[in-house]
């Protein structure tokens, strides 16, 4: 076997909730999804599709008609000014991880550098370690009760050797977001490396700060369309569509056909009837994405005061996302944060992620950072996870 697999971690995440499954008395937050069914008329169209006995491959790249329809809706996103982006840009992938994986595979080789921006979900540090890359991280910094990054840092770390940089922004865990000022720092800074941007913005819609588009700033507000920058998004947060696994890729169109081969060795397409749930997805955003953003802003701003009440809490609110990254500050009392979080599963029946599966090699700073899912239809449960947390560092 590969030594670059064998050196991949379990998920954090996961050994949290492995340890919680089957236990009906944990209140579980640590996986990022929210607790809301899907929407019927989206599953109706997925029965649709199968009863008309859609069973069958379709077009690497995707339905021509879905193709069109996140082309129209990803254009209707982008400020005034920015380039259209054409259904010649766009495939359909099996997930927002796997369009992640597609473009890693597309740009990464062996031995290449890639500049990470962490606290991170961890799959978008791991897909280029498998690719055999060398990973570098710059981190984001807690200032000013926020989380900010240090733009000298990381255009620094950026250099004629760099292949590809990835930034998630709005970010998981911390809610961090890229201003427009920074990424036109970021693509100016690109452009003249020639180093590719992948910049996942799966969390685009789930902003909270006032815009003119509802949405947080994108790369493709200020990118041409040959620019080396690929943008990952997904059905899963703001169309409640995590199982469905379905996502997309905008990228130039000159690598849209080979794209498609790529595609063909990895999944062959997305299952046609999961492609018609998310047409109808996309074509009726209006009534599924409004929603689910405000109740999501409410959820946070149930959270987030719950939590700086409790005393060794620091904790800001996130600029978007659907996530609060919080610090235990007694660090002499708690080990890394991966126990900690299984002693709150155990000692409190609270589930929630350890920060260490955010951060590469993980050291000192990673302690007492957990992350929260405040994605609840029921607000009340938050607030009962936070009693379970103050009662918990009270004993």
């Amino acid at each position: 076997m590969r030594q670059a697999v064998l050196n991949l971690e379990e998920s954090m995440i996961r050994q949290v909730a492995n340890a919680g499954m089957g236990r009906a008395d944990v209140l579980r937050f640590w996986f990022g999804e929210s607790d809301e069914v899907t929407p019927a008329f989206i599953r109706d169209a997925a029965v649709a599709s199968l009863q008309q006995g859609e069973t069958f491959y379709a077009h690497n790249l995707g339905l021509p008609e879905l193709r069109e329809a996140i082309a129209r809706y990803a254009t209707g996103l982008r400020c005034a000014g920015a380039a259209p982006i054409n259904a010649d840009r766009i495939a359909v992938t099996s997930g927002g991880v796997n369009a992640l994986m597609l473009a890693v595979q597309m740009l990464v080789e062996a031995g290449d550098e890639v500049v990470a921006v962490t606290p991170v979900w961890p799959n978008l540090t791991a897909q280029p370690a498998i690719m055999g890359a060398q990973v570098k991280c710059v981190s984001l910094k807690p200032m000013a009760g926020e989380w900010q990054l240090d733009m000298a840092e990381l255009l620094a770390a950026i250099t004629p050797g760099t292949r590809l940089l990835i930034v998630n922004a709005p970010n998981n865990p911390t809610g961090w977001t890229l201003s427009r000022v920074e990424q036109e720092a970021i693509l100016a800074h690109c452009r003249q490396t020639g180093t590719w941007i992948l910049a996942d913005e799966v969390y685009e819609r789930l902003y909270y700060e006032p815009t003119p588009n509802g949405c947080a700033p994108s790369f493709l507000d200020i990118a041409a369309p040959e620019d080396r920058l690929v943008v990952v998004h997904s059905f899963s947060k703001s169309f409640l569509m995590t199982g469905w696994r379905l996502g997309w890729l905008v990228m130039p169109p000159s690598m849209t056909p080979h794209m498609g081969k790529l595609v063909e060795f990895n999944t062959s397409c997305a299952p046609v009837f999961v492609q018609r749930a998310g047409l109808v997805a996309i074509e009726r955003t209006g009534d599924v994405t409004p929603r689910v953003v405000a109740h999501l802003k409410t959820c946070r701003d149930t959270l987030v005061p719950l939590l700086q009440a409790v005393p060794g809490v620091q904790v800001a609110p996130a600029k978007g996302g659907m996530y609060a990254f919080f610090r235990l500050e007694d660090q002499a009392r708690f080990g890394d944060s991966l126990e900690t979080a299984k002693r709150l599963v155990v000692e409190a029946g609270l589930g929630l992620a350890p920060g260490n599966a955010f951060m590469v090699n993980p050291g000192p700073e990673a302690r007492g950072w957990l992350r929260w899912c405040f994605a609840s239809q029921d607000l009340a449960r938050l607030g009962q996870g936070v009693k379970r947390l103050d009662r918990w560092l009270g004993l």
